[in-house]
């Protein structure tokens, strides 16, 4: 480095690290890829996501047995996310960060970066079609029939027990902290709740609460019943073996819009049925098919009444691998005009950081830039907890 403060610019950067694992909450909690390894923006890295096995008889021979090679499952997740972020850095405060003091504004730019991470992971809820509790209800009030919900669904879409996760809005946090079974030491079996007012580990999953947890709005439906189009089969008009597919709904009178992550519930042979409109559509008077996810498990007999979950606060129930992370150092095709340049990809809040240095009338602009993409990529182990 070859400028009077060089020297300063680790102690600049390590504080700006402190203050990204504070405040990145998302990529700690997801299946997670990130590496110093330079890529170009667009380009997309291959995160490996657990499958379900098999299993087969056994049948003594003395033939050799073929064997059947296991192939890694990877998702393509795009690093379509470059964002920066920067702030002026006069000699006066070089100074005083030698001296020992902190660079409040470089906190905070760095802060704004670590919230544009975590909302774009918390964004790709509209891939999760299970829902449970009240739409415009905070959960939690009173006690844990919305977790129990979550546990439910989780369960019955068989997401592993290991690595379970709740994410909560303020509101519905503050209401579960404070639950008797969260908080006396007799019930949840240490004192964490009573002194520090966390939850932690209860009831099998992993508690936190993030201040950017999104509001799903929903477009209520107009007037004019909204049913399902006659009979349609198991896994209608789907391609990738039941992820997504497409179903015909008739309405009645006047058309209603569906937008992308709107959840369509009915009911078929008393059990509710929960799809996600995978693109959004204009229901049209008449009949009109709509992207789903996932295609239709069972077969419709036609005419099931719908109903369209309303606007609702998206709280979520998920296993690590319901999401993809990754993030990457930018591939620089021209000379940087940075004099000095960093880059971490930091263990802690798992993503790749860089900071870069220019003297500009007579002062240093600081710029710090994160690479990334995220993904819903198996939404079967993920719910929604309305609130």
């Amino acid at each position: 480095m070859a400028n009077t403060y060089s020297n300063i610019y680790p102690t600049l950067f390590a504080q700006a690290l402190q203050v990204l694992r504070e405040s990145c909450l998302m990529p700690r909690l997801v299946n997670t890829d990130f590496a110093d390894v330079p890529v170009g923006q667009g380009d997309y890295v291959n995160v490996a996501i657990a499958s379900a096995g098999t299993v087969t008889d056994v049948a003594p021979t003395a033939a050799p047995q073929a064997v059947t090679d296991e192939v890694a499952v990877k998702v393509p997740i795009q690093l379509n996310k470059w964002r920066k972020t920067g702030f002026y850095y006069t000699d006066k405060e070089a100074g005083e960060l030698g001296s020992g003091l902190r660079v409040r504004q470089m906190e905070e730019r760095v802060r704004a970066l670590a919230n544009d991470i975590n909302a774009f992971i918390l964004a790709q809820y509209v891939g999760v079609y299970g829902i449970t509790g009240t739409a415009g209800t905070t959960p939690f009030q009173s006690d844990l029939t919305a977790a129990r919900g979550a546990r439910l669904l989780l369960n019955k879409q068989l997401a592993p027990f290991a690595g379970r996760k709740v994410v909560l809005d303020p509101d519905a946090e503050s209401y579960a902290s404070v639950l008797a079974q969260f908080l006396a030491a007799d019930q949840r079996g240490d004192q964490g709740g009573i002194i520090e007012g966390q939850i932690g580990r209860k009831i099998g999953m992993d508690w936190f609460m993030d201040h950017q947890v999104p509001l799903h709005t929903s477009t209520a439906l107009t007037a004019g019943a909204l049913t399902i189009n006659g009979v349609q089969a198991a896994g209608a008009g789907s391609t990738d073996n039941g992820r997504t597919g497409t179903i015909s709904f008739a309405k009645a009178t006047n058309a209603a819009p569906v937008v992308a992550g709107d959840i369509l519930e009915f009911t078929v042979g008393g059990v509710v049925q929960q799809h996600v409109v995978v693109t959004g559509v204009s229901l049209a008077v008449g009949n009109t098919t709509v992207t789903v996810a996932p295609a239709l498990r069972v077969a419709t007999a036609g005419a099931e009444a719908v109903t369209l979950r309303a606007t609702h606060r998206v709280n979520l129930a998920f296993h690590t691998d319901a999401f993809a992370f990754a993030s990457r150092r930018l591939t620089s095709n021209v000379e940087s005009a940075a004099r000095d340049s960093m880059t971490i990809a930091d263990p802690v809040s798992r993503v790749v950081l860089r900071m870069e240095a220019i003297r500009q009338n007579k002062q240093d602009y600081i710029e710090f830039d994160v690479l990334y993409g995220a993904k819903c990529v198996r939404p079967e182990l993920a719910a929604r907890i309305a609130g």
